[in-house]
């Protein structure tokens, strides 16, 4: 199967902490997502919004718009209401050429408090869950109908967090609402990447290749940082550091085996001044590469 290799901005400018790389140019971004030899990159909040400006750009310096993530409200939300929040998003994505919107469910999340321990999250009762996925089904298959279907994003902070959250999501939704495997948050939840992506991968319609420091997050558990303490902190790195944690090869393997045909998006939320955006984009891009051949997985740029 041939896969697309993507990077995500954030690495060069954080949109929750613009301390982080807020000096940096968008074209400085863009100029070293393609030297470091990505195709695609994810929307960030310095990209224009208006998708007859931003296709230009992305042309200009050879790259393809990915997707782009959504703060989901659509648990304290009714179906209407959240088709109206999100139209103006899914119109930029589908006329720049992207092919999934990055969704996440943000009622309540903690994720954007530097004050608040990502312990304290909110958590769905079971119950919930039922209800929820119908309605979130519904919200994919109209995605779907609109031409950019739904990645689902588990993401720490959130109440799709764990991997017994991610198995009860996917038990209750339909086929439309697919999966984003991101290797990083899963191992920061605690669950184990290499099961919960040999169970779901027939869903994976979109993956973050992210890793993780263990030391760092040892810290984390033990001191209950917030999520941004920990961004921070370095908890995140990215394929091909020496200081993380993850066997890619396995999972590259794994999603071989199951046929993935999608993009695999390099993303790690780290300060610029500590982790040079181009050094560890390139970095990462190598490590991933090595690994294609083996997993069964070809390049396709």
């Amino acid at each position: 199967m041939a896969v697309r290799l993507g990077i995500n901005p954030i690495g060069w400018s954080n949109d929750d902490l613009p301390e982080l790389g807020g000096h940096i140019p968008l074209e400085q971004c863009l100029a070293e997502a393609r030297l470091a030899g990505y195709s695609g990159i994810e929307k960030g909040g310095k990209f224009p919004n208006d998708p007859a400006v931003l296709r230009p750009l992305l042309e200009r310096y050879g790259l393809t718009l990915v997707g782009g993530w959504f703060s989901g409200e659509l648990r304290a939300r009714s179906l209407e209401e959240e088709k109206r929040r999100i139209g103006d998003h899914l119109h930029l994505l589908c006329e720049s050429g992207a092919s999934v919107v990055v969704y996440a469910e943000t009622t309540g999340t903690v994720q954007g408090s530097m004050d608040t321990p990502v312990s304290a999250r909110p958590v769905m009762p079971e119950a919930e869950f039922a209800p929820y996925g119908e309605k979130l089904t519904a919200l994919a298959e109209w995605l779907a109908a609109e031409g950019c279907p739904m990645a689902f994003h588990h993401h720490m902070g959130t109440v799709v967090e764990s991997e017994a959250e991610i198995d009860l999501l996917m038990r209750r939704t339909g086929e439309a609402v697919g999966l984003l495997l991101d290797t990083g948050h899963l191992l920061f939840a605690g669950g184990n990447i290499e099961a919960t992506t040999r169970r779901w991968r027939d869903r994976i319609t979109h993956v973050h290749l992210k890793n993780i420091r263990p030391r760092v997050l040892k810290r984390l558990r033990e001191e209950d940082w917030s999520f941004l303490q920990g961004v921070v902190g370095g908890v995140f790195t990215v394929p091909g550091d020496p200081e993380g944690a993850i066997d890619f090869d396995s999972f590259l393997r794994i999603l071989g085996e199951g046929g993935y045909g999608g993009w695999l998006v390099v993303e790690a939320e780290q300060d610029p001044a500590k982790a040079n955006p181009f050094d560890h984009a390139r970095m990462a891009r190598e490590a991933v590469v090595a690994g294609l051949g083996p997993a069964g997985l070809e390049l396709r740029n």
